[in-house]
């Protein structure tokens, strides 16, 4: 059959257009039906149709126009839908991990640009935006109870019903996109970890009348270029996001779905951002990430062909394959901890695997690298272990650990626990705790185990163990935490330890909390102190200080003492109330 050249050019748009199957059906519908002369006729007035319409060059007439002018044209189309609700008021909930903390500082600094405000009432807000977790079904939980409270009173107010916006942020919102959206109607508006940026975009969509959504996850989005607006109480503390997603694909973990793959924001902006909340007089900063220590920045040529592969902690391997190149999580903790010497630095949350000798080392020579390490072990049985993916054993987290504290004297370490995974036994159990024992955690976060939709558990393992045996084992974990706990705490008793100075006590106006180097709360009375021991100059104690506490007493939640003297991380200073000589480093 002869074809016209407008004819050809339908024919590439639909190669170019369609998967290989309709192509297929579309060929044979008007071209392969010539016993049937209704197709033939169609395909008669196909040809006059397409006869009289573009030609090729009808597509390509316009390819000459810079960029410029058409992201000129874009922006004129986009703006005009998107400010029409500038002066709404965002009130912002936060669930789950320090990651949704930093999620929700990129979210309102998007939305600050576009002209929202900020409001912390609840009843003066027209745009609700819950930032959620997904990491276990009582997180998801909270959420859906919470929805539905917010639904019922956008329904009972006045004022709400026509302009209260209620929109989930997040992992939640990438796992139950449709159940949120379609099913329960409880949303207007979703956006996954990696879609912020369009916020603006959707919340007009959702004043238009429509239910809007984007949960696309990305394999670049780092937010590098968004300046978070960080909201840290009193200004002491703030949390910097150093990269996002995770592929460890722990067989029980649902991140690497709902926050995608490794990605590591470039160094230079983490540096920008470290030194911006220093410029604010922050004391200490937090560096976020899933895998926090896997850091790896080849945002630059220079930093993708440096020599050198991943160094892992030995025993320790994983599921992909060995990564090369780039900046490393030892380079950033090296000109981050150079930044300001009176800055605090930890990091949070790390893998085993990812604490090479170089990492160890760095924190032990560095006086405002905290001297406190998390280290999620999950299980002390081997057999879970390997259950898990976690790529070490028992055996290699011991060696780990001993080898932490032979390059790290007077290190904190702190855990992560899961109870009751698929196929654990009373045995598995009891390695758990003796585990716990062996090692002398000062803080941990103790769960029993839920599956999750999507993770590896779920596509291949079962959920055997029963509720009460789950409950009962976590019980008895959390019993023998506190005691070991209560063992490392209260061997601190009479040392003097040097506390960043958070706030009040919750429990009284008249004392002090803040928190030593091994992250550990410590309280004590509101007192004026000396600046200098050899002066009486008295000056009282704020939010954000630097004080000597003499610790007289322990538990295993905390630490209580009375404080001595200002201070700071790198002074040396006599206080002759307790006649000695304090080094005041990091760890003291």
């Amino acid at each position: 059959m002869k074809i016209s050249s407008s004819f050809s050019l339908c024919r590439f748009a639909l190669r170019t257009c369609l998967p290989r199957h309709l192509q297929g059906d579309i060929y044979d519908r008007y071209y392969c039906s010539k016993s049937s002369s209704t197709d033939q006729s169609r395909v008669i007035q196909l040809k006059s149709k397409l006869a009289c319409g573009p030609t090729f060059q009808d597509f390509i007439k316009s390819s000459d126009k810079s960029y410029e002018a058409c992201n000129d044209e874009y922006e004129e189309y986009l703006i005009p839908e998107c400010t029409t609700e500038r002066s709404q008021k965002v009130y912002f909930e936060t669930y789950g991990c320090q990651m949704n903390v930093s999620d929700t500082e990129i979210a309102w600094s998007i939305l600050q640009k576009a002209g929202y405000s900020r409001t912390h009432e609840l009843p003066e807000a027209d745009v609700v935006l819950l930032v959620t977790c997904s990491v276990r079904e009582k997180a998801e939980q909270t959420i859906w109870n919470r929805l539905k409270h917010l639904t019922a009173l956008k329904k009972r107010s006045q004022k709400h019903k026509t302009s209260l916006k209620i929109g989930v942020l997040g992992c939640m919102a990438e796992r139950l996109k449709s159940k949120l959206l379609e099913q329960e109607k409880l949303v207007d508006i979703l956006a996954g970890p990696d879609a912020y940026r369009d916020l603006p975009r959707l919340l007009s969509l959702a004043y238009g009348g429509q239910r809007a959504s984007n949960v696309l996850l990305s394999l670049e989005e780092t937010y590098a270029d968004v300046m978070p607006v960080h909201q840290t109480p009193e200004g002491h503390s703030a949390f910097v996001s150093i990269m996002r997603g995770c592929d460890n694909m722990c067989s029980y973990c649902i991140v690497p779905f709902t926050r995608g793959r490794e990605r590591s924001r470039p160094l230079s902006s983490i540096l920008e951002e470290v030194r911006m909340l220093s410029d604010q007089g922050v004391k200490e900063v937090t560096l976020l990430g899933q895998n926090v220590n896997s850091y790896r920045d080849l945002s630059e040529q220079q930093f993708i062909c440096s020599e050198g592969s991943t160094q892992l902690s030995r025993g320790f391997k994983t599921v992909y394959r060995t990564k090369q190149g780039g900046l490393r999580f030892s380079d950033l903790l090296d000109r981050v901890s150079l930044i300001d010497p009176e800055m605090r630095i930890r990091f949070t949350s790390p893998h085993p695997k990812d604490f090479p000798d170089e990492v160890l080392q760095l924190i032990q020579e560095r006086r405002n690298i905290c001297k406190q390490i998390h280290l999620p072990a999950q299980s002390g049985s081997s057999r879970v272990l390997h259950a898990m993916r976690r790529g070490y054993t028992r055996e290699a987290y011991l060696d780990l650990v001993r080898n932490i504290r032979e390059m790290i004297p007077g290190v904190s370490i702190s855990s992560d626990f899961i109870i009751g995974f698929c196929g654990e036994t009373e045995e598995d159990h009891q390695q758990t705790l003796s585990l716990v024992r062996e090692v002398g955690y000062n803080v941990g976060f103790l769960f029993a185990y839920s599956m999750r939709k999507k993770t590896h558990a779920f596509h291949r393992l079962q959920d055997d163990i029963p509720a009460p045996v789950k409950q009962r084992r976590l019980e008895e974990l959390i019993s023998v935490f506190r005691e070991e706990a209560a063992k490392v705490n209260m061997a601190l008793i009479g040392s003097t330890q040097l506390v960043l100075v958070e706030g009040e006590s919750k429990r009284s106006s008249e004392e002090l909390c803040g928190r030593n180097d091994g992250n550990v709360k410590v309280i004590f009375p509101k007192t004026d102190l000396p600046v200098q021991p050899e002066k009486t100059q008295m000056v009282a104690i704020t939010p954000g200080d630097y004080v000597l506490v003499k610790i007289t007493s322990a538990n295993s939640q905390c630490l209580r003492g009375h404080a001595l003297i200002h201070s700071s991380l790198n002074d040396r200073k006599t206080c002759p109330s307790e006649h000695l000589l304090i080094e005041q480093t990091i760890s003291c």
